[in-house]
């Protein structure tokens, strides 16, 4: 059965994002658009990615997705999500539960979208460009089809 791909590319803008935190110390996207083709995922910095720092982004996120991990939803009262998530990017209207995505030990964020079961199910993660303006660093990225 063929996985929704818009699930695809969320749980794998989690990954990139993730990843970029871990990698650089930066925040993680403060803009994101998805659709089931391509994602694209805007970050406060302050260059370019080199060449060699985007392949090892893809790697990172491809060893990620191979292995295989489990991603579930927790929810959490709001008072104590505030203390350990930016909740920023979260509607006023989530109240005072808020639903967590949690992809393994990897990476863990409140989040509202849907998402595959299991990083096995994304498959192979490629960044196709990535720019620099302005303060801005804009990283593209799409998803071939998960093997059978």
């Amino acid at each position: 059965m063929k996985t929704d791909p818009l699930r695809r590319m969320h749980s794998a803008e989690h990954l990139l994002n993730g990843t970029m935190v871990k990698t650089f110390q930066c925040e993680r996207s403060f803009s994101a658009h998805i659709n089931k083709k391509k994602g694209k995922c805007d970050y406060e910095f302050e260059r370019n990615l080199t060449e060699e720092e985007t392949r090892d982004l893809e790697e990172r996120i491809n060893q990620i997705i191979e292995s295989r991990m489990p991603v579930r939803e927790t929810m959490e009262n709001r008072s104590e999500a505030e203390k350990a998530y930016n909740l920023k990017r979260l509607p006023e209207s989530v109240g005072n539960e808020i639903r967590v995505i949690r992809i393994g030990d990897y990476d863990a964020v409140p989040c509202i979208g849907e998402h595959v079961d299991n990083t096995s199910q994304i498959g192979r993660f490629r960044i196709v460009s990535s720019d620099y303006e302005n303060g801005v660093l804009r990283v593209r990225f799409k998803l071939s089809e998960p093997e059978k």
